[in-house]
């Protein structure tokens, strides 16, 4: 994955936004953090795998990696946040040897310990423990990067249009 160029588009996005709402001197880590919590449920939803009670099947793959990529929208963003986005971080997509439901609490998991510590170590796990889940969804880089470069366009017309 070319984490370096995800970083610097959502860097310019995060910019952009900032700028626009006048909120570049206020720390957004608790709001990205209660935003990505929110993003990673309406993900779980899509997918349905928690949902023992219904036959409904999940949804379409691409609505499931179009919600798994807003994910990886405040993921990068909270890293920028914390300055972690000059470090080398090599990240693969890796599998998980779990159901997708745990790998979800998991990671619920991984966000409230990188939200208490804020260190290098626990944004790390959270993006293999992210990126492990993609595995379990059948994602590959590809897909991903190619999901992530599509929404970062339609964010930027939303801002556009006073979203």
């Amino acid at each position: 994955m070319q984490l370096k160029k995800l970083f610097e588009m959502q860097k310019a996005l995060d910019t952009h936004i900032q700028e626009k709402h006048g909120l570049l001197a206020e720390d957004l880590v608790n709001r990205k953090v209660l935003a990505l919590l929110v993003e990673i449920g309406e993900l779980a939803n899509e997918t349905r795998c928690f949902k023992f009670w219904s036959v409904k099947p999940s949804s379409a793959k691409e609505v499931i990696l179009e919600e798994f990529v807003d994910g990886i929208h405040f993921i990068l963003s909270l890293g920028i946040e914390c300055g972690f986005h000059e470090r080398e971080m090599e990240l693969t997509l890796t599998e998980a040897s779990v159901s997708v439901t745990e790998q979800f609490l998991m990671i619920y998991e991984q966000v409230s310990n990188f939200k208490r510590n804020r260190g290098f170590e626990e944004y790390q796990a959270l993006w293999v423990g992210y990126l492990q889940l993609a595995s379990l969804l059948g994602f590959s880089s590809g897909e991903i990067e190619q999901a992530y470069f599509a929404k970062n366009e339609v964010n930027y017309q939303r801002q556009e249009n006073n979203y």
